[in-house]
C-alpha cells in the first residue's frame, strides 16, 4: 500500500501540501501498500501497488516486503488578462524505499486469516513550479522555484482479516497514517504529511488453480484528520482498484490493473479560499508477478507501472513500483490458502 504522490501542485503557492504518499492498505499486510493525505490534490491511498491478489490470504507467520517507488507528473494552468496572459506548470516527482514487516496468525480468527503489519519508508519528493507571463507587448517573462527533501516518512500500520471459499477470497481491511516523518509547512516538499489520516474498506479476488484465472477488486474509503499546521482538512476519498491476470506459468503471471480515485467531500479549513477542490484520477496499466524459492522460503517478485489521465485538480502522470515479499517464518502448503496453497514453491 505504500503510496506514491504526484498530486498536488494544481494550487497558488500559498497553500502547502504534505508529500503525497500514505501507503494503501489493502494489499493490506500480507501484500500491502501505503498512501497520503490530499491536501494539495494528494491522496492516501497509495494507488496501484493493492489491487493483485489482494483477497489471497498470506503464509503464516512473520514475512517481509520490501518496495521501490517512483512517480512523476505535472499540471498546467493560465489565466488571460487585460495585461496579458499568465501560465503556470508544476511537475512533482517521488522515489521512495518503503519496507513492510507483517505476521499473519495460523488460528483461524472468526474463520478468517488475521494479518498485522506496519509500513515504513524513506526516500526523496521533489517540487518544481514555473511560471510565464505573456504581456500584450514585449518579451515574455519566466520564473520557476523548486525544492528537494530526502527523509523518512510516516509510519502506516495495518490489520486486515481475509477468508478464503474454493476460488473466492474475500477481505477487509483498515489502516492509518501517523505522522512521524518529516514535514514542514514552509516548503513545497515534505516527505511526512503532517496530518493523521484512516483508510478501510473490503476486497475480493477470485483465482481458479486449474485456469489460473485472477481478478482482484478493493473498494476503500480514506477520511483526512485537519493539518494542525495549517488548519487545512481535506475531504474523503474513495478508491477503487481493480486486476485481472492469467498465470502462464505455474511461478509467473501477467495481467493489466487499473485504478479510479475521487473525493466524495470537499476540502474546509480557513485557507481552503479555492473551495472544495475535489480531486479526481484514473489509471491504468500492465502488471506482472514471479513465485519462486528464497533458500527454503516462499518469495515473490512483482512489478508494475501506470499512466494516468482524466485527472482533475491535481497533477497526473506515472508511477511505477518493485516488490520482493519474503515469507521468513517455515512455509507450510497445508496451512497457506488460496494461491499458495496451489503455486507456493
Amino acid at each position: 500500500f505504500y503510496r506514491r504522490s504526484h498530486h498536488a501542485e494544481f494550487q497558488p503557492r500559498s497553500r502547502r501540501h504534505p508529500s503525497a504518499l500514505l501507503l494503501s492498505i489493502a494489499y493490506v499486510v500480507g501484500n500491502g501498500s501505503p498512501a497520503l493525505a490530499n491536501e494539495g490534490g494528494d491522496s492516501f491511498w497509495l494507488l496501484g501497488t493493492s489491487a493483485m491478489e489482494a483477497g489471497i490470504t498470506s503464509a503464516p507467520g512473520l514475512s517481509i516486503r520490501i518496495t521501490y517507488y517512483s512517480s512523476g507528473a505535472s499540471s498546467k494552468g493560465w489565466t488571460s488578462k487585460s495585461d496579458g496572459r499568465i501560465e503556470e506548470g508544476s511537475y512533482i516527482s517521488s522515489t521512495y524505499l518503503m519496507l513492510t514487516p507483517s505476521y499473519a496468525f495460523e488460528r483461524p480468527v472468526l474463520g478468517g486469516q488475521l494479518e498485522f503489519g506496519v509500513t515504513m519508508l524513506a526516500g526523496n519528493y521533489s517540487s518544481t513550479s514555473s511560471t510565464k507571463l505573456f504581456p500584450p507587448s514585449g518579451p515574455a517573462e519566466f520564473d520557476a522555484t523548486s525544492d528537494s527533501m530526502t527523509a523518512f516518512g510516516d509510519l502506516f500500520p495495518q490489520v486486515s482479516l481475509k477468508w478464503n471459499r474454493n476460488v473466492h477470497n474475500f477481505m477487509i481491511y483498515a489502516a492509518a497514517s501517523v505522522p512521524s516523518g518529516a514535514y514542514d509547512m514552509n516548503r513545497r516538499a515534505s516527505v511526512g504529511s503532517g496530518t493523521w489520516a484512516l483508510d478501510g474498506g473490503v476486497g475480493y479476488t477470485y483465482y481458479d488453480k486449474n485456469t489460473g484465472h485472477e481478478f482482484s477488486a478493493i473498494l476503500g474509503s480514506a477520511y483526512n484528520f485537519m493539518n494542525p499546521y495549517t488548519a487545512y482538512q481535506s475531504g474523503i476519498d474513495l478508491h477503487l482498484e481493480l486486476s485481472a491476470s492469467q498465470y502462464v506459468t505455474d511461478s509467473l503471471s501477467l495481467g493489466l490493473a487499473g485504478y479510479f480515485l475521487t473525493q466524495i467531500t470537499g476540502d474546509s479549513g480557513p485557507d481552503a479560499f479555492l473551495g472544495p477542490f475535489m480531486s479526481r484520477v484514473v489509471g491504468i496499466g500492465p502488471h506482472l508477478a514471479y513465485d519462486f524459492k528464497f533458500g527454503d522460503r516462499a518469495a515473490s517478485l512483482s512489478a508494475g507501472s501506470y499512466y494516468e489521465f482524466a485527472g482533475e485538480n491535481r497533477a497526473q502522470g506515472w508511477n511505477a513500483w518493485l516488490t520482493l515479499s519474503i515469507a521468513l517464518g517455515p512455509f507450510d502448503n497445508k496451512l497457506a490458502k488460496g494461491r499458495n496453497e496451489i503455486k507456493g514453491p
